[in-house]
C-alpha cells in the first residue's frame, strides 16, 4: 500500500464515511432528509480530496492504486452537498477515462444528471420507490452500460424505466429533496 501517495488516507476518509453512516442507519437516524453528521463527514472528506486533487491531480489507478481510486469514487460520489465539485470531478474523470474504472464514471454522470431532474445515460441511479430513474435513451441503454462493464438490463426492467417527461412527477414525490437541491444548487 506504500506504493502510491494518498492512498491510505483516500481509503480511512471513505472508511470514516461508511462507518458514520452504519452507525446512522443503526440507530434510526438515516431517514428523513440529509443528517448533519453525515453532511459534515461528506463535506469534511471532500474539503481533503479537494486538497488531495490539487496536489496529485484526479486520483486515478496510476496515481493512488485500485482501493485508493475506489475510495476517491466513493468520496465524490457522496460529495451530495457540493454540485460543482461532483461536475468538475465528472469532468477530470472523462479526461482521465483510460485511467480510472469506467463504473465509476457512469454512477457519477447518472447521480449529477439525476440531482439535476435529467435523464441519465447508464441507469444507475433509483427512483425513492426502487425504480430505475429515467433514462435518455432505452433503445441504447444497454449498449451504453456495455461500454462501463455495467452488465445487461432485460426487457422487461429497461420496459418498466419511466419516460424523461415523467420527471417531474417523480421529483415531485418528495417535496424536502426538491427543497433541499434548490438550496445546494442542483436546480
Amino acid at each position: 500500500m506504500d506504493n502510491f501517495p494518498f492512498e491510505k488516507e483516500l481509503i480511512e476518509l471513505a472508511d470514516k464515511d461508511l462507518t458514520v453512516r452504519e452507525e446512522l442507519l443503526a440507530a434510526g437516524k438515516l431517514s428523513g432528509g440529509y443528517h448533519p453528521e453525515m453532511e459534515k463527514v461528506h463535506k469534511a472528506n471532500a474539503q481533503r480530496l479537494r486538497e488531495i486533487i490539487a496536489e496529485i491531480g484526479f486520483p486515478t489507478l496510476s496515481k493512488v492504486g485500485e482501493k485508493g481510486s475506489n475510495a476517491a469514487w466513493l468520496i465524490i460520489q457522496h460529495a451530495i452537498g457540493e454540485p460543482e465539485f461532483m461536475k468538475k470531478c465528472c469532468t477530470m474523470m472523462e479526461e482521465n477515462s483510460s485511467d480510472i474504472n469506467p463504473i465509476h464514471k457512469a454512477y457519477l454522470h447518472d447521480r449529477i444528471q439525476f440531482f439535476q431532474s435529467k435523464p441519465q445515460k447508464y441507469g444507475t441511479q433509483l427512483t425513492a420507490d426502487g425504480k430505475i430513474y429515467p433514462v435518455e435513451n432505452k433503445e441504447n441503454l444497454n449498449k451504453e452500460r456495455e461500454k462501463v462493464n455495467l452488465p445487461a438490463f432485460s426487457e422487461a426492467e429497461i420496459n418498466k424505466i419511466p419516460e424523461p417527461e415523467d420527471i417531474p412527477e417523480i421529483d415531485d414525490k418528495n417535496v424536502e429533496y426538491t427543497v433541499w437541491r434548490k438550496k445546494v444548487g442542483w436546480i
